[in-house]
């Protein structure tokens, strides 16, 4: 016997669950996850940053949109802070000088610093390879896990079915369902969200659907001792001007990046050492960090679309087929947005999202714009 569901989502990360998590609100869901736990991929290997400025026009602008869902949650969906403030700044080196003018221009919350400034903030950074920067007093950092928690209960309460370890085999469309099997049981919905993230492209193609050439980019990261007798709870997060590094305070340690986007093939990914070792050196050309190991390290799949812009609507000509995807790095600080509209296309309704930033999106976010 198959087991019915208006509404099937393939895929438990962020994206998935927070689109469930709303879904579910009108109608009958259930998630369907390879993994053994939630957010096993991109979701828990997340820097857990919230930066506004961050991404395309689009990209900050349902950022924007998802704040005050951050910032002022209902009681029901978390008993902690979801959102911690953390100040965020640009570096631009002397050469950067215009990409830093660029940003400036774009995003009017931002307020340009000095190099003296910039080492005030933060003094390891050597003053003499720093031309100016930018502060941005909205980012924060973000409880990754506490968030995916919290979509968890509410999706739950909703009545929704989370079902794990169950890896898609097979996905047909026959008399207006959607027939998926896993290994131990099937499963049929007149709609599917395809929330796979890596997987997308390969969850589409099961399902005969063309893919859309979405791209998972490999990002590493890497955790090292703080520099000795500074104090550096309250240092903000630091991003090169151009996203060749960032780094930030991360439970006592640093946690630094060299923001890589290799292009790799869907799985568990892992780190390179070449990766590593370039991370340290860029953040060392701008600064008198030392390091002399690394205690940590891991990598996570980043995946976008052709033009780095979210993928969420239906498939032209394929009906009832529903892409969440290409969510890049950017997917849990605009998860609430996204899921909102998501919601409103599937459903209907929406809450969070106002009418005009939704519909001046819809084009921007639709499949159809790659066919």
């Amino acid at each position: 016997m198959s087991k019915k569901a208006e509404v099937i989502i393939i895929g438990g990360g962020i994206a998935g669950i927070s689109a469930g998590a709303q879904i579910s609100r009108h109608c009958d869901v259930t998630i369907v996850e390879k993994e053994s736990t939630m957010g096993f991929h991109a979701t828990g290997r997340s820097a857990a940053v919230f930066a506004p400025a961050y991404g395309n026009q689009v990209v900050r602008n349902l950022t924007v949109a998802s704040e005050n869902f951050y910032r002022s949650p209902h009681n029901s969906f978390t008993e902690v802070p979801l959102l911690k403030p953390r100040d965020g700044i640009f570096v631009a080196s002397h050469n950067q000088q215009n990409s830093l003018t660029n940003m400036l221009r774009d995003s009017s919350h931002l307020s340009e610093l000095s190099a003296n400034e910039l080492v005030h903030r933060v003094p390891i950074i050597d003053g003499s390879k720093v031309h100016s920067g930018a502060l941005d007093s909205t980012s924060g950092d973000l409880d990754v896990d506490a968030i995916l928690q919290g979509f968890m209960r509410q999706f739950r309460s909703n009545g929704g079915k989370l079902v794990l370890g169950a890896e898609v085999q097979s996905i047909t469309r026959q008399r207006g369902l959607w027939h998926f099997t896993t290994p131990t049981d099937e499963y049929t919905a007149p709609t599917l969200v395809n929330a796979a993230g890596a997987w997308a492209d390969e969850v589409a193609i099961m399902a005969g659907v063309l893919p859309l050439s979405l791209t998972p980019l490999r990002r590493s990261a890497l955790l090292v001792d703080a520099p000795p007798n500074m104090d550096i709870s309250n240092w903000p997060l630091v991003i090169d001007v151009d996203e060749n590094f960032y780094f930030k305070p991360e439970a006592g340690q640093l946690l630094i990046s060299p923001a890589d986007e290799t292009p790799f093939v869907p799985c568990d990914a892992y780190p390179d050492e070449m990766d590593l070792a370039v991370a340290i050196d860029r953040v060392q050309k701008i600064s008198q960090l030392s390091v002399s190991k690394i205690n940590h390290s891991w990598a996570g799949l980043r995946t976008f679309s052709p033009d780095k812009t979210f993928v969420l609507g239906y498939e032209p000509d394929h009906e009832g087929f529903f892409w969440l995807a290409g969510q890049g790095g950017y997917g849990v600080q605009s998860a609430p947005a996204l899921a909102d509209i998501a919601c409103h296309l599937i459903c209907g309704s929406n809450s969070i999202v106002s009418k005009h930033d939704r519909d001046q999106h819809l084009e921007d976010l639709s499949p159809q714009r790659f066919r």
